[in-house]
C-alpha cells in the first residue's frame, strides 16, 4: 500500500527549492562578473556613474546570499537580505518599462515583458525568498488530534 507522507513531502519540496534557489542566485551573482555588459543595459542612466560598483556590488551581494542560504543559522538572515536586495532592485524593474523595447543580450524586452517581469515573477521571486527564510515547523501545520 502507498503512503503519502505530507511532512516528508514539504520538507523534499523545500530543500529542492532551496537548493534551486542558491544555485539561481550564485549563477546570477557570477554572471555579474562573466558577461558585466547584460547588467549595464537595465542600470537606470541617473546611476550610471556608479553601474560598475553597482553591477560588482550586486554580483558578490547574490553571491555571499546564496552561500548565506545554505547554513540553517544564516538561513532566516539570508532570505531577508535577499527579499531587500530584490525590492531594491526595483527602480531597474521600473526603468525596463520607460526604456520600452530593448534587446538584453539577445533576448527582446518588450514593455508587456517588463511589466510581466516586475508584477508577477518579481513578486513571487520575493516570496520565494522569504518562504526559504521560514523553519519547517512554521510551515508544516500540526497534525490533527486523533
Amino acid at each position: 500500500m502507498f503512503y503519502f507522507n505530507r511532512n516528508k513531502s514539504q520538507a523534499v519540496l523545500k530543500k529542492l527549492l532551496l537548493a534551486i534557489m542558491i544555485a539561481f542566485y550564485l549563477f546570477a551573482g557570477v554572471n555579474h562578473f562573466i558577461n558585466p555588459n547584460f547588467y549595464d543595459a537595465v542600470i537606470p542612466p541617473y546611476l550610471s556613474d556608479w553601474s560598475a560598483f553597482i553591477n560588482i556590488a550586486s554580483g558578490c551581494m547574490e553571491i555571499a546570499l546564496a552561500l548565506l542560504l545554505i547554513p540553517v543559522k544564516t538561513r532566516r538572515l539570508a532570505s531577508w537580505a535577499i527579499v531587500i536586495m530584490l525590492i531594491a532592485f526595483i527602480p531597474a524593474h521600473i526603468y525596463f518599462i520607460q526604456k520600452g523595447s530593448f534587446l538584453l543580450g539577445g533576448f527582446m524586452v518588450t514593455p508587456v515583458i517588463a511589466w510581466i517581469r516586475l508584477l508577477v515573477i518579481h513578486p513571487i521571486l520575493i516570496l520565494w525568498a522569504w518562504w526559504a527564510g521560514q523553519s519547517m515547523h512554521s510551515l508544516i501545520p500540526a497534525p490533527a488530534p486523533k
